[in-house]
């Protein structure tokens, strides 16, 4: 590389000041807003930026990318902070912490630890049950770790661009350039493709997130050659700064990013880069350059860091869904207290140390995360006992008897604890679950299992439709024991028995709900069992969906009987949660009784072939529904059974069953 190549290691205060305006954006959209702002993207284009820069110096210094060197001085910088905040995590989770949440963030803490909680959240975006998790205090996470496995991407692009430079004779800049150009390229139109079919998984995928480093990548090479008048780089760099605040009010960032959306913070980041000191007396980069935002983008990172789960830890302290001012900026200058202290304790020491040889760098580096682990470890040791401690009864006894006590005068002990405890809650789902027979999200293919009596039953019921169907299948094979029936299990998550599509938020998962459900039909019609159960509704609509009588009518002109129950109570948060933070009597736990009877609905269809069962009265009283009912905790969620409260309403859902198949054969 000759000299005029020679891309220059220079202090540039207004970057600092643009780190800073994009961690405070961060944090006042997620403390006021309940929004994303776009922030973490101009970090990502920096990033690009400054590690292009970085590395082609050492190339230029060396005559060589020394891959694991520079990944040991990222990680002097980058480790000490983020497992001081995982520390802090771990602590502070135990102690405020509801326990329905513990195999969340411990889980969330490990994959963080290893810089892969994006993929950890993306996995969870397609799983349907881990989507009613609340926010961990590591989510934020997994902007460090798309940001890490990039570094580690680049690093080793650079090191085989560089033996190729060396044993082609072609200069590195050269290479590098239509490299990066094609990464840009591939990763965007990957990006918008993604993002338009399964937008939440795509917003954690780090290859739908290169082309955002692409862009620093290649204005790191090219900014040199770019030459404005000064009233061209006052009138960018004020454009640049308004657009990466306004770009959180106008789009749904969470909703929309990556994809072309990202495009605007994208470039209102490259806008002010390109615009750097040259935008005269009032150029941007004088406020960008003040000493305030200056020395606060050297702790910004930290301050990203700590910011959210000061914020988590709020939430669940105060119980609130919004923050007031006074306390949004007492959060925030905790955060900034703590970046700062974090910052002079552990990462400047460890990355001002000059420690030799690199494995004594790296045992260093990596033996900070060893109090994380023994933490962790504890801490995941602590819950498994809690978990495995959980008493075990059999239900319907005189201790837990659920559901009966909401038909028959049930003598019980009321002062017992209920079961499932509530950090067992959400694992006390169907058998289906556990035996692969219950079908995830996003997925076409029609599994089908059989339950019951398998072998010479007098009747054949198929279970059919998404997870408020499924959570019927321990009632169901009870009955089906007791009464020689085989059941057909056809359940998928978040796919309704139903023509069309309803509440499904992403293209592929409409497609391939559609897709299930006609393959579920082909079954059913090939198989013609005796009757199908399915649910009547759903209750956050009114009446019976369109699409459910469409499937309905398909099986009546098939000669196929429906037994279609009516949707139990939803409510608008974890009751499991609900209850463990105010107690099984409070109030706020408490489900509105306010379902619509369907029966009516039911007779004007022109459908022969629909039995109707309703146990709402099994849930709720007249006006409210408990949240534990005969010491058995009724849900796992916001609006899943528990196993073991629909295993308590066996002997009126068989009343149920028997009359309709008393009504359709005898």
């Amino acid at each position: 590389m000759n000299s005029s190549q020679k891309i220059k290691r220079k202090f540039r205060p207004e970057i600092e000041g643009l780190r800073s305006v994009a961690a405070i954006l961060v944090a006042v959209y997620h403390i006021w807003f309940g929004n994303i702002s776009g922030g973490v993207d101009v970090f990502f284009v920096v990033s690009g930026f400054l590690i292009t820069t970085s590395l082609l110096n050492m190339y230029e210094r060396k005559g060589n990318v020394d891959g694991i060197e520079f990944l040991l001085r990222l990680g002097k910088r980058l480790f000490p902070l983020a497992f001081s905040v995982l520390i802090f995590v771990v602590i502070s989770g135990f102690y405020f912490l509801p326990q329905t949440q513990w195999d969340v963030i411990i889980e969330e803490v490990w994959a963080s630890m290893l810089y892969l909680e994006n993929w950890q959240l993306a996995s969870n975006s397609v799983d349907y049950l881990a989507q009613n998790n609340v926010a961990s205090p590591v989510q934020h996470f997994w902007a460090m770790g798309t940001q890490f496995q990039f570094y580690i991407i680049w690093t080793i692009v650079l090191i085989a661009l560089s033996v190729l430079a060396k044993k082609s004779g072609i200069a590195i800049r050269k290479l590098l350039f239509p490299t990066i150009i094609a990464m840009f390229l591939l990763s965007l139109i990957y990006s918008i493709y993604i993002t338009s079919i399964n937008q939440p998984w795509a917003y954690f995928d780090t290859f739908a997130r290169v082309w955002e480093f692409a862009t620093g990548s290649i204005l790191s090479l090219i900014i040199v050659k770019i030459s404005f008048n000064k009233v061209t780089n006052w009138v960018i760099g004020w454009l640049g700064l308004f657009g990466l605040i306004s770009c959180g009010l106008i789009l749904q960032v969470g909703a929309m990013f990556p994809g072309y959306a990202a495009l605007w913070p994208v470039m209102a980041a490259v806008m002010i880069l390109v615009a750097g000191e040259s935008g005269g007396r009032f150029g941007v980069h004088r406020l960008l350059s003040a000493k305030p935002l200056v020395k606060f983008g050297s702790i910004s990172y930290g301050f990203y860091l700590w910011h959210w789960p000061l914020l988590v830890i709020y939430y669940n302290i105060f119980e609130s869904e919004s923050v007031p001012v006074f306390h949004g900026l007492l959060i925030m200058v905790l955060a900034a207290i703590s970046s700062f202290l974090t910052t002079i304790l552990f990462e400047k020491p460890i990355r001002k140390k000059k420690i030799k040889p690199k494995t004594k760098l790296a045992l260093i580096l990596f033996g900070s995360a060893f109090p994380v682990i023994i933490l962790t470890g504890s801490w995941t040791w602590h819950l498994k006992d809690i978990q495995s401690e959980a008493v075990k009864v059999e239900i319907n006894n005189t201790d837990h008897p659920g559901a009966f006590v909401m038909a028959t005068d049930v003598e019980f002990h009321s002062d017992e604890p209920f079961i499932p405890i509530t950090a067992n809650a959400k694992y006390d789902f169907p058998e289906s679950y556990k035996d692969g027979c219950h079908q995830e999200m996003e997925k076409s293919e029609v599994i089908m299992c059989e339950y019951g009596e398998v072998d010479n039953p007098d009747y054949t019921v198929a279970l059919v439709g998404g997870s408020h169907s499924a959570h019927w299948l321990a009632p169901l094979e009870n009955y089906a024991h007791e009464n020689n029936i085989k059941i057909l299990n056809y359940t998928r998550s978040a796919c309704r028995f139903s023509s069309e599509s309803y509440l499904l938020t992403t293209k592929l998962d409409q497609q391939t709900c559609a897709e299930w459900n006609d393959g579920v039909m082909k079954e059913l019609i090939a198989k013609e069992p005796d009757m199908v159960f399915t649910t009547a509704d759903a209750t956050e609509w009114k009446g019976i969906p369109k699409g459910y009588v469409d499937q309905w009518e398909t099986l009546d002109d098939n000669d196929i009987n429906i037994f279609a129950v009516k949707d139990n109570p939803r409510a608008d948060f974890n009751v499991p949660t609900c209850v463990e933070k105010n107690g099984v009597a409070a109030n706020e736990c408490e489900l509105k009784n306010d379902l619509e009877d369907l029966t009516r609905d039911i007779k004007e269809l022109e459908i022969n072939n629909v039995y109707y069962a309703d146990l709402t009265d099994k849930f709720c009283g007249k006006e409210v529904c408990k949240p534990v009912i005969g010491n058995v905790l009724v849900y796992q969620d916001d609006s899943h059974l528990t196993k073991t409260y629909a295993e308590t309403l066996t002997p009126f859902l068989g009343e149920e069953l028997t009359r309709a198949l008393n009504h359709f054969y005898r």
